[in-house]
């Protein structure tokens, strides 16, 4: 493996002439580019693991509660858009924050999405290992927690592995493990309204136009309700940190985030509405609001509505861990690469291989803390690393957030040039914005409270000390980097700034 030589990024950055960083460019057509937005959601995964938590918070108004969700993501959705026409680089919010704020709000965002991804690619894996266990044991294994995460170790290693062996190894696997996810959806809602249809599901409820009134619902229950169903939407945006290596980068990963959030929008409301005819909203038995079965609704509704084909489903929940965690490394890895390159971290985040054109020390070193995250807090506390998960939604909500408002500061001088200028770079990025400050406000208040989760430090929920403690870890970090001779060209606006150029490759 030969790393790339450092030279051309240099003399790049010096003379403002924009170049590629050595990515592979255009690899990725419109459909690949979707794949990969939609496998990073683990839709089946994500609607199975919210689903019951959503109807408990607000009973029949669960498909509104989706809908509603769905609103300010696809707001966010056409801030990044908007952004990555203009400056299509595989950093995305770090690139965005950094050329609209300064070096210190880009920083930050870099390290929220890089926080956000090493922790969900720990309950990934967790749930991956699991699920395969199950299928191939007798269920021992998947009590055991050594095998469980020994496996769910091994999962991380191999999706890195691949994801370092070029992106459309990447694509074509992703291809794959979404067909087997929609397959097995589809399979699930046919079984479902196949026993609605002829009686014999558990509990036959027809369609009401109630479902999708929000004013019936309990307004704290729709507030939890909105923020749980708000980032299991999360994931689309890693076609955009794929901007560089994807067929007209200045189009295709923008129009790929907002076809993905449009079909996720469908699925989840589509399935909600499916299943809540079967299994109605009961909070006994199968029950949607049966808090025993909240944490996967779909796991005492498979044999019933599937029969025998019952382990298709469950297959499909572990493709969509598995395809999740491989597709999560991907932006998690570019965004430290890019990073790397404008000199925000060490030099060596920068290296890309020759031979795959991948960002190789990035993506070893993201799968390397991610399993040791991974595997210490499984040994230390499994309800310490369940907190952790539940804590992703502020991380989430903040970089979202940034790159809403970096879409309307960056723009400002043609904000109101042309009705679509304000609709797409001022409207719609600003009422995205206002959204995920309230549901990151929203959502440490909720933490904060020790009943919030399952275990609590100094008297507050786990959940809210892990999330906000990332911040600070990263506020440290950054200082301790910017004290570094490295890092002078970045913190000092030399190496990106407003004017700067993007070191992605011409179209």
């Amino acid at each position: 493996m030969t790393n790339a030589q450092p030279g051309p990024i240099t003399e790049a950055l010096a003379t403002q002439t924009p170049i590629g960083k050595g990515l592979a460019p255009a690899r990725l057509g419109i459909w690949g580019s979707t794949v990969i937005g939609l496998a990073s959601t683990a839709p089946l995964f994500s609607l199975a693991a919210t689903l019951g938590f959503v109807v408990i918070a607000v009973g029949e108004q669960a498909p509104i509660a989706f809908i509603l969700a769905f609103i300010p993501m696809m707001f966010t959705a056409f801030a990044y858009r908007e952004l990555n026409n203009e400056l299509n680089d595989c950093g995305t919010v770090f690139t965005w924050a950094a050329k609209a704020f300064g070096p210190r709000t880009g920083w930050m965002s870099g390290w929220a999405l890089a926080v956000a991804g090493i922790l969900v690619m720990a309950n990934l894996a967790e749930i991956a290992s699991v699920y395969i266990l199950l299928l191939i044991g007798d269920g021992s294994l998947a009590e055991n927690r050594v095998v469980v995460t020994l496996f769910g170790a091994l999962i991380i290693a191999v999706m890195t592995w691949i994801s370092m062996r070029g992106i459309e190894l990447g694509e074509k696997m992703q291809v794959v493990l979404l067909i087997i996810q929609y397959a097995a959806m589809a399979a699930f809602v046919v079984g479902c309204l196949i026993g609605y249809a002829n009686g014999s599901a558990p509990d036959p409820t027809p369609v009401s136009i109630d479902w999708f009134n929000p004013l019936l619902a309990d307004g704290h229950g729709m507030v939890q309700a909105i923020i749980l169903a708000l980032f299991i939407y999360w994931g689309w945006d890693t076609c955009l940190a794929l901007t560089e290596e994807t067929k007209d980068p200045k189009k295709t990963p923008g129009r790929a985030a907002v076809l993905s959030t449009v079909l996720l929008l469908i699925t989840y409301v589509g399935i909600t509405i499916v299943v809540m005819m079967y299994a109605g909203l009961g909070d006994t038995g199968t029950g949607l609001a049966n808090e025993e079965n909240a944490d996967d609704v779909f796991s005492v509704l498979t044999d019933l509505a599937m029969g025998p084909w019952g382990w298709f489903l469950v297959l499909a929940v572990a493709v969509s861990s598995l395809s999740s965690s491989q597709t999560t490394i991907l932006p998690t890895a570019r965004g430290t690469f890019a990073m790397g390159v404008y000199k925000a971290l060490p030099a060596r985040f920068a290296v890309v291989s020759e031979k795959s054109k991948t960002p190789t020390f990035s993506t070893l070193l993201m799968g390397i803390v991610a399993i040791v995250y991974y595997v210490g807090m499984s040994f230390v506390s499994n309800s310490v690393l369940q907190d952790s998960i539940l804590s992703i939604g502020l991380a989430i909500a903040f970089f979202y957030g940034i790159a809403s408002f970096a879409c309307i500061w960056y723009f400002r001088t043609s904000l109101f040039s042309s009705a679509r200028n304000f609709v797409y770079r001022f409207l719609f990025p600003l009422l995205g914005g206002v959204f995920m400050v309230w549901a990151f406000v929203q959502s440490a208040i909720d933490m904060a409270n020790p009943e919030y989760g399952y275990t609590t430090f100094f008297g507050l929920g786990s959940a809210f000390v892990i999330g906000i403690g990332s911040f600070v870890i990263g506020f440290i970090l950054m200082f301790v980097w910017a004290a570094m001779p490295g890092s002078k060209d970045y913190f000092e606006k030399r190496t990106i700034n407003r004017h700067s150029a993007i070191l992605a490759p011409e179209d």
